[in-house]
Parts: structure tokens; sequence; C-alpha cells
């Protein structure tokens, strides 16, 4: 764990005795302690399926913060991961926000420290800093705006042309929006290790395979960058689409295409299926899984809401500063 989670922390709780509940047992007992205690279950699309179909919303980052942002709900029960329900912390200070399992962290948000980033700035002194939401909250504090893959690109259209920029910490997205708006930028050498493990060479097998196939590709993905290349130089399909998971839904349903290869962690493969009857959808990698937005299970929730586990909080001083670059980020959309 990083620092910044350790110093967050979270209150301990108790472990469920007696014997195992049944899947419908668990969802009932749910069900009725989220409206006693008007709580509202929020999920990221990579989140196990049965998770999925149990939240009140389903999404990418940028749609579960503006979730958590606009909610009347009393408890927020955040299954994703550790910066997520940071995220939701800082944009609702009143609201209780729970993360089910405090172990669920984010190997692309570990690449960078607070003490790091604050290091670099002193390198470019002036340059405004760009932060993925795949942050601690106090990397975001130490940031000007942060962005989602979803709007990334607007994000960095809307510095001025003179400003030097710091873009953290994914290098995959980076490479991507420098490539897109013509902006050099200082990108800081992070990656997911699961979007870093989908490579060029296997996409365009699968393309040759399913010729017919449409290409989504997350611009996290190792593949991201090259893929534009070999999209100019006729080497993927000319429908190839480089989509947050929030746009990749969005466009399968209003594709007319029956046939797709998805490049992203494959918990997303549950909603698009979900979603679209009908049309099939092919995993790029099928051991694209990303380890930490599957420990949170129907059993976690239960003893979240019954508990309060775990109870994520961030300093005032640091939700502030992070509130206000998590909201010019909101702004652009």
């Amino acid at each position: 764990m990083t620092p910044e989670r350790v110093t967050y922390g979270a209150a301990s709780g108790g472990t469920a005795v007696g014997d195992k509940p049944s899947r419908e047992e668990l969802i009932a007992e749910i069900n009725r302690l989220r409206k006693e205690r008007n709580a509202v279950i929020l999920a990221h699309n990579y989140q196990l399926p049965e998770i999925q179909d149990l939240a009140d919303f389903t999404g990418d980052s940028l749609g579960l913060s503006r979730q958590a942002a606009k909610t009347d709900a009393d408890v927020i029960v955040f299954c994703g991961v550790h910066f997520m329900a940071e995220t939701a912390a800082v944009l609702s200070p009143d609201k209780k926000v729970l993360l089910p399992d405090i172990e669920a962290g984010c190997s692309l948000s570990d690449t960078i420290t607070v003490d790091q980033l604050r290091a670099w700035k002193k390198e470019h002194p002036g340059a405004v800093v760009v932060a993925y939401v795949n942050t601690s909250a106090a990397v975001k504090a130490e940031s000007d705006i942060c962005c989602t893959s979803s709007n990334a690109v607007e994000v960095v259209q809307s510095i001025p042309e003179d400003k030097e920029i710091l873009f953290l910490p994914d290098m995959f997205l980076g490479s991507y929006v420098e490539k897109v708006t013509g902006r050099k930028m200082h990108i800081w050498m992070g990656e997911c290790h699961v979007h870093a493990g989908i490579h060029a060479d296997e996409l365009s097998e699968l393309a040759q395979r399913f010729p017919d196939a449409e290409l989504l590709i997350h611009p996290e993905c190792g593949c991201s960058t090259s893929s534009m290349y070999d999209l100019a130089a006729g080497q993927l399909p000319a429908n190839t689409s480089l989509l947050s998971t929030g746009k990749m839904l969005e466009h399968a349903r209003k594709s007319a295409s029956r046939n797709f290869i998805v490049a992203t962690e494959v918990g997303i493969l549950h909603k698009l299926t979900k979603d679209n009857p009908g049309k099939t959808f092919i995993p790029a990698a099928e051991d694209a899984v990303c380890p930490f937005m599957k420990k949170i299970t129907l059993e976690k929730v239960l003893r979240s809401l019954k508990t309060d586990i775990y109870h994520i909080t961030v300093p005032p001083e640091i939700a502030s500063r992070a509130r206000r670059a998590i909201e010019r980020m909101i702004e652009i959309g």
C-alpha cells in the first residue's frame, strides 16, 4: 500500500460468523440495509458481474465521480478501488463513503507518490499538472486539473498553448493524448499492469481472425499508441476506436456492428453483453484481469453496510485542494 492509503486509513470491523448465507439471502439483506441506511451502491465497470448487477449505478471513473457528487444518499458504498472511494469522499464530504475491501488498490495509482510529484514540479516551475483520476487524493491536491480517459484530450486542449504540461501517471494515455492534440508534454512513466499487457500484435491477429469485428481499445492499453500508427498504415480495421469504458458501452449500443474485439479489463464484457443481446464481444486478452477490481464480493458489501468498514476519509486541507482539480475536470465534461 502507498503511504497515502495508509494515512487515510479506515476503521476496522468484525468478520461474519455462522453458516454461510446463500447468494439470494446476501442480496436480500444488502437490499434491506441499503434502504434502511439510505445508501447508494456504486460499481465500476470492471467489478464482478454480481456486484455490477447489484449496484444502483455502474460506470467509469468520470461517471461514478458525477454520481457521487450529486447523490442525496447518506452512505456511498463504493465498489471500485481506493482512489475512486477517495474521490467520492472528496466530492461528498457530508456523506459516509465506504470501501468494502481496503486492499482494493491500483497499480497505476501506486506508480507516483506525492513526494515524487513535488520533486517533479520543482524541476518544471510554472508547469500545469494534469493528473489522471487514477491517483491518490494527495497527488490530486498537488495537481492543477484532473482528467479521465474519456476527457483527457479535452482537458489538455483547454490549457493555453504557451504552458508547459506535466501529465501523470499513465504513459500510454499520455502518449495517446500527445499524438491526438499535437501538444508536447512531459509524461510520467507509469502504467496499469493489466492494460500494459495488451499488445498490438495480439490485436492485429484477432482483427485478421474476425475481419467484420469493430476494435474497441482503451487508451491505457500498451497497444494504444502503436495502434494509432497501425490504423494510419491500414494494418487495423478502419472501424477501430480508442474509448474509455463508458464510451465503449455507449458506442456498442449505437453501433450496427454485431461483433466487437474489446481491449481492456475483461470486467466490461459483462455489461457489454447484458446491454447488447445478439452482439458478440471478444476479449483482446482473456487474462486481462485486475485482481484489485475483483476483491469486492457480496459478503464484503454486506459487511460494509453492517459495520461501516471501511470508512474512507481525506484530511480537509488535502480534500479542498483535490476538489478544485476534480471540479475543473468535471466542468470540462
